[in-house]
């Protein structure tokens, strides 16, 4: 870590004039800068106008001793950090506390050693330096960080809207076109441009509550009274359509007639990515089946394929928002990562748990419950 001397500067305060200039001698030759007073009032004055980096503070003084000045000092917010090396005879151990609980950062007693009393000045001057470094740091990288979820935020919301206008033309042109209708390589086509918008427009709504989660602005809104089969069922229609491109029956057994204080757009969102991930890691032909289940006080939820399933270290990193761990599902699809994220985020925020089994090309289970009044 490089100091410069010459870019901090050292208020000297005593009221013996030649202590000041054996002081100013000896700390201009170390290459610092200086500036005097001779009592604690003036030292006040100029500390007030010109900010020094460091104070060498006599304390026995006319008008106002050290420990006045150093009172005074931690009174003012933008001075108070300002570090006083006391330099005083005053040497009993009574004299030394005292200026610590002043707020003294160190204590050199007369007559000093001129090598110890640099060394002590060196050493406060390091930890100045250190501070400010951290400090420029700590702005600059909350700057970056800002910067960048600014940017995150803008591209998802600005690019969410034209692609879920995509996603539902995509839609319309599938639904109302016939396969036979069509040579047989353009409707591939015409699906996979369809699987894509719509993994497109679920990775970007992902990304916008994902950057308002971790920025603090995304609040969870309750709603009381949910019927939670109704809110599973509407999930399940929606994920129906698109597991049909892939020929994947998902279906819903069990039932519940319990209600719930929830937040309904995480609620679904949870349950849309559960299911968007069972689809995607299934195989073509195979079904996806949604079991609900009454426990006690709560409704669990389970998703169950038969898909790729998931190695046991893979496993590990599910949950861990620092490893990105992502990968492709058996059409090749591509994910982000966000979705079970963001499942495990908002199924604690309603105040469930989030939990999964997986064997490797068997398939997995993935559950949440969601605490619910007894009937």
């Amino acid at each position: 870590m490089d100091i410069t001397n010459s870019d901090f500067t050292i208020l000297i305060v005593d009221d013996v004039d030649a202590n000041v200039l054996l002081l100013k001698l000896l700390i201009s030759k170390a290459g610092y800068k200086t500036l005097t007073a001779y009592n604690g009032k003036e030292a006040l004055d100029i500390i007030i106008k010109q900010n020094p980096d460091l104070i060498l503070l006599d304390i026995m003084m006319p008008i106002m001793d050290g420990h006045e000045v150093a009172r005074q000092l931690k009174e003012m917010p933008d001075k108070a950090e300002i570090p006083i090396i006391f330099l005083s005879a005053l040497n009993s151990t009574e004299d030394i506390v005292q200026g610590f609980k002043l707020g003294a950062a160190d204590y050199v007693s007369k007559p000093f050693n001129k090598d110890e009393l640099l060394t002590r000045i060196n050493h406060q001057i390091s930890l100045i330096h250190a501070k400010r470094t951290i400090s420029s740091q700590t702005e600059e990288l909350r700057r970056t960080i800002l910067g960048r979820d600014k940017l995150y935020s803008v591209i998802a919301h600005d690019l969410r809207s034209p692609i879920a206008s995509i996603r539902m033309v995509m839609e319309v042109l599938i639904n109302g076109i016939q396969k036979e209708s069509l040579d047989p390589d353009m409707y591939d086509l015409l699906i996979m441009a369809n699987r894509l918008t719509d993994d497109s427009f679920t990775l970007l709504d992902n990304l916008l509550k994902w950057t308002k989660s971790q920025t603090g602005r995304l609040s969870t809104v309750y709603q009381d009274d949910v019927d939670v089969m109704n809110l599973v069922r509407g999930v399940v229609e929606v994920i129906r359509g698109v597991a049909k491109l892939k020929n994947i029956t998902v279906n819903l057994s069990g039932s519940t007639s319990r209600i719930a204080r929830l937040d309904i757009d995480m609620a679904k969102t949870a349950l849309r990515n559960l299911l968007s991930n069972a689809v995607k890691f299934s195989y073509d032909g195979s079904e996806v089946e949604v079991v609900i289940k009454e426990e006690e006080d709560k409704v669990i939820v389970d998703v169950i394929d038969q898909g790729a399933g998931i190695n046991k270290e893979k496993q590990k990193l599910l949950f861990k928002a620092d490893t990105h761990f992502t990968s492709f599902g058996t059409g090749n699809e591509e994910g982000s990562g966000l979705g079970l994220l963001l499942c495990n985020e908002f199924v604690k925020r309603n105040g469930g748990e989030l939990w999964f089994t997986s064997e490797e090309g068997k398939g997995s289970v993935f559950s949440f419950y969601i605490p619910t009044p007894n009937k």
